[in-house]
């Protein structure tokens, strides 16, 4: 598929394309959109920023307007992605809007039982507000034929197994699904062949590792050399920043301190209500502030293309983490930068960073001695550090038929 006027498409969804201006498919757009449209169970993994909504809210679109009897769900782990691959799937519809309702944590209850009275045909939510509607009969998946698990790396990372195996119980056995992971951890496999049946497999890059227009550069320092060396990077570069922190409220202790030195930032984490977080994300998607200081609850689904460059003040504990932060820039072919601070206690995350992302990498955590010195790798290249160069091979596309699955099991576990 060249482009969408190759696609088994109804005619008004390809004339919608183009209005907005989606001429090329991206690469697993072009794998995985065709299968799809086919019927397909489909396990897709790929890096960040390469066209994932796409490649199952194109297909999830088209079968909603040739199947007026059926409805959809999209099952995502974070509101604002939720938020995010809504307006995306509104965008597709054009004028033939759909009616949905958003199903996440943090916002009304009496809101969403008003969209769920209307029947909606497409629901997107995330798994704790689903059961929660699904524990209080608010909430049906009887005719829903079309199911997307998006970023299922990230919904287990983040521990909702109990909770997906409570919800696809209540779904038909007879319908299509769309697995989409950016990472694939060894128990993916396991989990597909419960969820998927007979799926295609499509790869595209290395999904563990980070885009090639991503320049990635390390600093070496102590703890309380940090922040003075934070200030210096983020006067020197130009463009919109978003800084990693471990903790809530270092972030909020940073954006006042920022603030009062004049720059315009905002914080962002797990704590703030869901209308703060919509207003800082739509301030920052505007450009209205320029710095955000983030935790991890920003690394997956923040798809804002002008991001220029991501800091880790501090490292994450999970080295796939590392992947989906830096991930932020970059996004839909443009370049970025990604600076990471490595103090002495970072050793062996960066270790485990370096292993993820080149298997044969043959270092070992080293004794970081608070040396400020900054080393680099060009787009395309893996970050360098005191001790060695990453080396592992630039990532490859590869599409490839899975043998049978297992049907998915009529009856899972829930606690």
């Amino acid at each position: 598929m060249q482009n969408f006027n190759d696609a088994d498409l109804p005619q008004a969804l390809v004339e919608r394309l183009s209005a907005i201006g989606f001429t090329t498919p991206t690469p697993i757009q072009q794998k995985a959109i065709p299968e799809a449209l086919k019927g397909a169970d489909i396990l897709g993994s790929a890096q960040t920023g390469t066209g994932k909504t796409g490649a199952f809210g194109i297909p999830l679109t088209s079968f909603l307007m040739q199947n007026d009897s059926s409805n959809a769900l999209i099952l995502l782990p974070t509101r604002e992605l939720a938020m995010q691959v809504e307006k995306a799937i509104q965008m597709f519809m054009g004028r033939n809007k759909l009616s949905t309702a958003l199903l996440i944590g943090g916002d009304s209850m009496p809101k969403q039982l008003t969209q769920l009275r209307k029947s909606p045909r497409l629901i997107i939510g995330t798994p704790g507000r689903i059961n929660d509607h699904l524990e209080r009969k608010t909430l049906t998946f009887k005719n829903t034929h079309f199911l997307v698990l998006d970023e299922m790396d990230r919904m287990l990372d983040m521990g909702f197994d109990v909770q997906l195996e409570a919800i696809a119980k209540f779904l038909p056995e007879k319908r299509q699904t769309l697995m989409f992971t950016a990472t694939m951890p060894k128990k993916m496999e396991k989990l597909a062949a419960r969820y998927l049946n007979n799926p295609i497999r499509i790869s595209v890059g290395g999904n563990q590792t980070p885009a090639l227009n991503i320049k990635q550069e390390s600093v070496r320092l102590r703890d309380d050399e940090k922040y003075a060396r934070f200030v210096k990077e983020i006067e020197e570069r130009t463009g919109s920043i978003i800084t990693f922190v471990k903790t809530k409220h270092g972030a909020d202790r940073m954006a006042v301190k920022l603030r009062t030195a004049g720059h315009t930032v905002e914080a962002l984490h797990g704590d703030l209500r869901q209308s703060k977080r919509t207003r800082v994300i739509d301030q920052f998607r505007r450009e209205k502030c320029r710095i955000l200081i983030a935790t991890d609850v920003a690394a997956r689904g923040l798809d804002i293309p002008h991001i220029e460059h991501v800091i880790n003040y501090d490292l994450p504990q999970c080295p796939e983490d590392y992947i989906h932060r830096i991930g932020r820039t970059a996004r839909a072919g443009a370049t970025g930068c990604a600076l990471s601070f490595l103090s002495p206690a970072d050793s062996g995350k960066w270790h485990a960073i370096q292993k993820l992302i080149d298997p044969e990498y043959k270092g070992g955590p080293s004794s970081n001695k608070g040396d400020s010195k900054r080393s680099s790798g060009r787009p395309g290249k893996r970050p360098t550090n005191k001790s060695g160069n990453f080396k592992g091979k630039s990532p490859t596309a590869k599409t490839a038929n899975t043998k049978s699955r297992k049907p998915f099991a009529k009856k899972i576990a829930s606690r």
